[in-house]
């Protein structure tokens, strides 16, 4: 159960901020809250962190234990250096396409390299549980860009984005230090 709580929690923490959630908001208020775009939103985030715990699987199998923390800290440092980059949504045509699986591509594209994909992962290995990981990821991931839809346009002047974005960079980096210190045997 660890693994899905944990993967819960830091693929919704990763995700804050993060380009696919700027996206869903964007064409949110641009297109309305249709919920074709909510299920397509859900439909990227359950296949990208399925992904994701898969690869872990594979990779749990010929890792030793401090290896697979060691992974688990330089996940949470990749997450914590994404938190700190600065996302933008590029304004594109005036109208955006409507085709759910445009978006979908867009929006998976997006996901299959990020932060939060490759804590999923990294939990899959260290946890051995892919797919309590790989559920919990999901369920963080799309949590976040139900927040994205839910609020639209207005999504950047509701929330304070950056500084909220910074403490999650500075307590995700803390913990990668922490991790990688006790894989290293450094602190117990």
């Amino acid at each position: 159960m660890p693994a899905f709580f944990l993967a819960l929690i830091l693929a919704a923490l990763a995700s804050f901020g993060r380009r696919d959630q700027l996206l869903v908001a964007h064409l949110a208020g641009r297109l309305g809250e249709g919920w074709g775009l909510l299920a397509v939103a859900w439909l990227a985030a359950c296949i990208t962190a399925g992904l994701a715990a898969l690869a872990g699987s594979v990779l749990a199998t010929i890792m030793p234990p401090a290896a697979k923390h060691m992974l688990v800290a330089f996940a949470l440092l990749l997450g914590a250096l994404e938190l700190l980059w600065p996302w933008r949504v590029r304004r594109g045509p005036e109208e955006p396409t409507r085709s759910h699986f445009a978006i979908f591509a867009v929006l998976a594209a997006q996901q299959v390299g990020d932060g939060a994909r490759f804590l999923i992962l990294a939990l899959a290995v260290a946890a051995g549980n892919p797919v309590l990981a790989g559920i919990g990821g999901a369920l963080g991931s799309g949590a976040m860009l139900t927040l994205g839809w839910a609020l639209g346009a207005d999504m950047p002047r509701a929330l304070p984005l950056r500084p909220i974005r910074y403490a999650l960079a500075a307590a995700m980096g803390l913990a990668a230090i922490v991790i990688g210190l006790s894989a290293r045997g450094i602190i117990a």
